[in-house]
């Protein structure tokens, strides 16, 4: 009897092992995606208003802040005034989000309020210098 329960148990444990590699290999299958944005606002209280909600559809679509207007510090060519960033888990979910039928009307708030340049861009789960 103990032999039988020691083999199960460590079935059950390999079992979890090849699951979790298995989620693993799937996870690094999606690069995720960060928006990038430069910011010069002109309007504060009307971009208060674009960020708050702007906030909450970020949310809602799965992306999180990695900065929202932090300190920055030039490494070459011109400083932006204001920086966020953002991630999403893929380039489809950051897609879906800047496609948002709500993002139309944020995009009207936010172009009274400020000076924007947006992009995203797609990460890799693996990157490594180059040698050579």
């Amino acid at each position: 009897m103990t032999l039988t329960r020691t083999l199960t148990s460590s079935l059950a444990a390999l079992a979890g092992l090849g699951a979790a590699a298995v989620h693993g290999l799937h996870a690094e299958g999606n690069a995720p995606a960060y928006v990038i944005n430069e910011i010069s606002v002109s309007d504060p209280a009307g971009f208060a208003s674009y960020a708050t909600q702007e906030g909450a559809l970020i949310d809602k679509f799965g992306g999180r802040f990695l900065s929202r207007g932090g300190k920055t510090a030039v490494v070459a060519g011109e400083l932006p005034k204001r920086v966020t960033i953002y991630v999403f888990d893929s380039l489809e979910r950051a897609q879906a989000w800047r496609d948002a039928p709500e993002q139309k009307q944020l995009v009207a708030i936010r172009d009274k309020a400020s000076s924007f340049r947006s992009f995203i861009v797609e990460g890799c789960g693996a990157c490594k210098p180059p040698t050579g």
